[in-house]
């Protein structure tokens, strides 16, 4: 072997730390993971953090592989052409081959208010920042939940249980996404947790004020706080960078999850899009999509051509405060069937799932900071690469 090879992974949600983890597996290669926090968060645990049932962190050292340097700072430009990614911190990282993970945060609705008055429970600091918010509000005091996607539905099934007064501003259909057939028990258990669900073509919120939401059709509903759910946002690293995105901001690539723009920039998770596969923005996708683009990095490394990647979904899974919960089915394209569990057993299938998937990540960093994977020979990694250089950051090594 000629060399190391050096990777820098921006981004440490679960399409980066899987991308990460694998890549240091293997002999040769070297990884740096960029990430704005100390800790790993935990996505689908948020609304748990909220009400107080999970702190939604991990400590990077449990989920990322000891031989996985981690810097603790935020990527503010990819310079394509010299292969340096700068940081907010002033320093700068080399890299060799660069995989792009910057994951989705919350969108800006575009509704008047709504950025000042309207809370958030897409990133850590937007559910901490609600969960003071509810600290220092009565219980009786109402509370709206914009938003009947995932995120909506258990944010307000989380609350309701807890004893908050909870109103659901659906839009069009409650659980847009999930199966007519699915959509009557999340219903009936939103009911009985006494959550008030509006839905239709007129329940679209129109302004946000400090104690109340407006909809389409006239009505305005009190509300102490309101939890902004729909839809979300890409960072615009890669916009910034000069990388083509499409209109949401994802940067595209090709269904290898290579950059159409520069063979050295692999992309996983929320932030990307290959244009002729289209995925669901998922952590389900982001468990899959980091070790394909591990995979790819490192065919491209041996000299290989990258296999296209193949995503099969399994179906959604709902918790609907700790008690109940319901899970939805698909078929292997994530086009969902009428198949479904409910009630206490579709609880402990949603809690099995969080349990999985950060046991997934666990695993990785052990294998990642066990000793490396040579492959065989057509693996080995023997492409030089240009000289790395690094200028000071604020740089944490994982344990």
């Amino acid at each position: 072997m000629n060399g190391n090879v050096e990777v820098v992974v921006i981004g440490g949600g679960y399409g980066g730390v899987t991308a990460a983890n694998s890549l240091a597996r293997r002999d040769g290669v070297s990884v740096t993971l960029v990430n704005p926090r100390p800790h790993f968060v935990s996505r689908i645990r948020l609304h748990q953090l909220v009400t107080g049932s999970d702190d939604a962190v991990e400590d990077f050292g449990e989920v990322l592989g000891g031989k996985v340097r981690l810097v603790v700072d935020t990527a503010t430009r990819i310079d394509a052409a010299e292969r340096q990614v700068s940081l907010a911190g002033g320093g700068t990282v080399s890299y060799d081959y660069l995989v792009y993970a910057v994951g989705s945060g919350a969108a800006d609705p575009g509704v008047p208010g709504a950025a000042e008055f309207a809370h958030w429970v897409s990133d850590l600091e937007g559910a901490e920042r609600l969960r003071s918010a509810l600290a220092a509000t009565p219980a009786s005091a109402p509370v709206t939940v914009v938003g009947a996607g995932p995120t909506g539905l258990e944010t307000a099934a989380e609350l309701a249980e807890v004893g908050r007064k909870v109103t659901l501003v659906c839009g069009d259909v409650l659980g847009p996404a999930l199966h007519a057939r699915v959509r009557r028990p999340v219903a009936r258990r939103l009911a009985k947790l006494g959550v008030t669900v509006f839905e239709g073509p007129r329940a679209q919120v129109t302004e946000v004020t400090r104690d109340a939401v407006r909809l389409d059709d006239g009505r305005e509903l009190p509300s102490a706080v309101t939890i902004w759910t729909a839809g979300f946002r890409i960072p615009d690293l890669a916009a910034r960078s000069g990388l083509r995105t499409d209109a949401e901001g994802r940067l595209i690539t090709d269904a290898t999850l290579t950059s159409v723009d520069d063979v050295h920039i692999v992309a996983a998770g929320d932030a990307a899009v290959m244009t002729d596969h289209p995925f669901r923005m998922s952590c389900q996708a982001a468990v899959q999509l980091g070790p394909a683009a591990a995979a790819t990095v490192l065919r491209r490394i041996a000299g290989k051509t990258p296999a296209p990647v193949r995503m099969f979904f399994a179906g959604q899974c709902l918790s609907l405060g700790r008690n109940e919960g319901v899970t939805q089915f698909s078929y292997p394209n994530d086009k969902v069937n009428a198949l479904r569990i409910s009630g206490r057993t579709g609880a402990g299938v949603k809690e099995i799932a969080c349990r999985f998937t950060l046991n997934k990540l666990v695993s990785g960093a052990r294998k990642a900071s066990s000793r490396a994977s040579h492959g065989d020979d057509t693996d080995r990694l023997e492409t030089p690469r240009p000289e790395h250089r690094t200028t000071p950051s604020d740089t944490r090594g994982a344990a």
